[in-house]
């Protein structure tokens, strides 16, 4: 599993035709808590590439229109994904465990 970059042209391929639990990070360079979660979300990507889990980021500046679509109000925002739907969302950075416990819960 990989960190996958998401935009307009390849959200819908990468997530919402996707099967697997997919956490998207919707975030900006600007952003100083967006910064800080980008080395936990890289360790979170190392430790689950055995799993049916990735981890994707969309730059609210670059894909305006999807942070739109998604109600993007303030940054960082997640949102877990599966089977094409939102199963889980929150907004501001969490611990590593925490995010790990919200997309381990919904392997099930």
């Amino acid at each position: 599993m990989s960190e996958i970059t998401l935009n307009s042209a390849n959200f819908n391929e990468q997530v919402l035709s996707n099967s697997n639990v997919i956490l998207v990070d919707f975030w900006a360079e600007w952003c100083g808590p967006c910064r800080m979660m980008g080395p936990v979300l890289d360790e979170l990507a190392k430790e689950l590439k055995d799993k049916p889990i990735s981890i994707a980021k969309c730059n609210v500046d670059e894909s305006g229109e999807l942070a739109e679509q998604y109600g993007i109000m303030s940054i960082p925002a997640f949102k877990i994904f599966k089977n094409g739907q939102v199963v889980d969302e929150w907004i501001g950075a969490l611990s590593k465990d925490h995010i790990l416990a919200k997309l381990e819960q919904h392997l099930v």
